[in-house]
């Protein structure tokens, strides 16, 4: 094994794929890691023109000049594994990559395969903690450094960092907040790691919640619900799935909202009323949803103030039937 008292020899293969890994890529990088491979998923049709795009880190990978694998699986491509094995590395740094990695990979470098999982493990392990932990409420969240094993997100944990939830944070935004604090932690962790100063901490099973994945279907608004949920799930589901409901026969997204304590009592949920600041409301199981920013099919986003403009039968309409 390389000498771990010197970052530029130890030798890391890097897997991500989206752009909130990149920081974590851009970490080890500036850090003088000794980067020997990036692995990330393969080129995709993306955009209107269905042009083939590569990931993020891909681009970033190969601005920096270091190689790129781009294998549909390393599960079932055996000449993928073997080149992996052939890199020999140290570590193996992962961060939102998208691919499972098999026992043999699991198993070849010295210091682990090192995962950066953005909430407080054993809380939220699965495909959507980030989300998930906006949706249920969680007043904290974090970023979790664990060495992976054969489980889902079950491995030991070298470090954690907790950070509350902003008021008005998203998905998107909290997932790149957490990252960036990923790639921190990483780097402050992983030289103790290597010089064997850090024992890996294994997670307590009775504290185990399980995440899903989101589907189009869950972004649909109930207005039974209350305006706090629904708050929070216009929030849990940007950008994707995305909240929708309908209006006059066309999808109509919620991408900005905020729940009000308006009396509502006179209306049904769903019903659409306008607050003294000229902004619509929509009325909802308990309290209203405030109507920030919406998208009818077919239109761009704007400001729900600005809609009201150009579509005056929106006010005292109701939405979802």
């Amino acid at each position: 094994m390389s000498d771990l008292r010197d970052p530029s020899k130890i030798r890391v293969v890097f897997m991500g794929t989206p752009d909130v890994a990149l920081p974590v890529l851009d970490a080890l990088s500036n850090e003088g890691y000794q980067i020997i491979g990036v692995y990330t998923r393969r080129d995709r049709r993306a955009g209107r023109g269905r042009q083939m795009a590569e990931s993020p880190v891909k681009t970033l990978a190969l601005e920096r000049g270091i190689p790129v694998f781009q294998p549909a699986s390393l599960r079932s491509d055996e000449a993928a594994r073997a080149k992996l094995i052939e890199l020999n590395p140290d570590v193996i740094v992962v961060a939102a990559y998208g691919l499972f990695l098999p026992s043999e990979i699991l198993e070849l470098p010295p210091l682990g395969c090192l995962n950066i999982h953005p909430s407080l493990l054993p809380r939220h392990r699965g495909p959507s903690p980030v989300a998930t932990a906006i949706l249920e409420g969680d007043a904290e969240t974090g970023v979790s450094l664990m060495k992976l094993d054969e489980g889902m997100d079950s491995g030991p944990i070298l470090a954690q960092r907790p950070s509350p939830i902003g008021e008005d944070e998203n998905t998107e935004s909290l997932t790149s907040r957490l990252f960036e604090m990923g790639a921190q932690l990483l780097i402050k962790t992983l030289p103790d790691w290597a010089d064997d100063k850090i024992n890996a901490v294994p997670q307590d099973d009775s504290r185990v919640t399980i995440t899903r994945f989101l589907e189009r279907a869950d972004g649909e608004i109930d207005w039974s619900h209350p305006a706090s949920e629904i708050a929070r799930k216009v929030r849990a589901f940007h950008p994707w799935p995305g909240t929708f409901t309908t209006w006059n026969k066309k999808i109509l997204k919620v991408i900005e909202a905020q729940s009000s304590s308006a009396s509502t009592s006179d209306y049904d949920p769903g019903s659409v009323i306008q607050t003294d600041d000229r902004r619509p409301e929509v009325v909802t199981g308990n309290g209203a949803l405030t109507l920030e920013t919406i998208q009818l099919e077919g239109r761009k986003a704007v400001a729900a103030s600005e809609f009201i403009l150009g579509y005056q039968d929106f006010v005292g309409s109701r939405l979802g039937s």
